[in-house]
């Protein structure tokens, strides 16, 4: 006699298996009894998401900051020409990053361009400095965060 288990999975692949012949698609007509076209909705328009331009005010600090790096000759003009994109495709490149996307976040930061957060809402009287060193911290406190951790050593 067959195991309960086996028994039910021969019953769900039989059923499995058998579903798709039970299933029949239904072609349903107009009233006058003409097959009904397939006409497709029109396509809806393509949204364009994101940054499409860099605008002038941060293309004139980009510029600035590849001539401080010796990567651009020209004058900061604001606009994102030839000559400046030829210019940060070759600080990326250096850095061994991507160049065919402009610009690389990396090379903002890297070129000091990187987001500002001393406006943001939890950055008042807060600092970014690196953390007190761990001999700074009280042997009691210390212990207790071993604890919370979990980690025994």
């Amino acid at each position: 006699m067959p195991s309960l288990r086996a028994s039910l999975v021969l019953f769900l692949s039989a059923t499995l298996i058998a579903a798709p012949a039970f299933a029949t698609r239904t072609h349903r007509t107009t009233a006058s009894g003409h097959a009904r076209s397939s006409h497709k909705p029109a396509p809806k328009s393509h949204k364009v998401h994101g940054q499409q331009a860099i605008e002038p005010g941060r293309v004139t600090e980009i510029q600035q900051a590849l001539i401080r790096q010796h990567y651009l000759t020209a004058e900061a003009n604001g606009k994102w020409d030839s000559t400046t994109e030829a210019a940060m495709q070759k600080y990326q490149a250096d850095h061994g990053w991507q160049t065919k996307l402009m610009p690389d976040s990396r090379a903002l930061k890297t070129l000091g361009l990187g987001p500002d957060y001393s406006n943001a809402i939890n950055a008042k009287n807060s600092s970014f400095a690196d953390p007190p060193p761990v001999s700074t911290i009280p042997a009691q406190q210390a212990s207790g965060f071993v604890q919370a951790s979990g980690v025994n050593h």
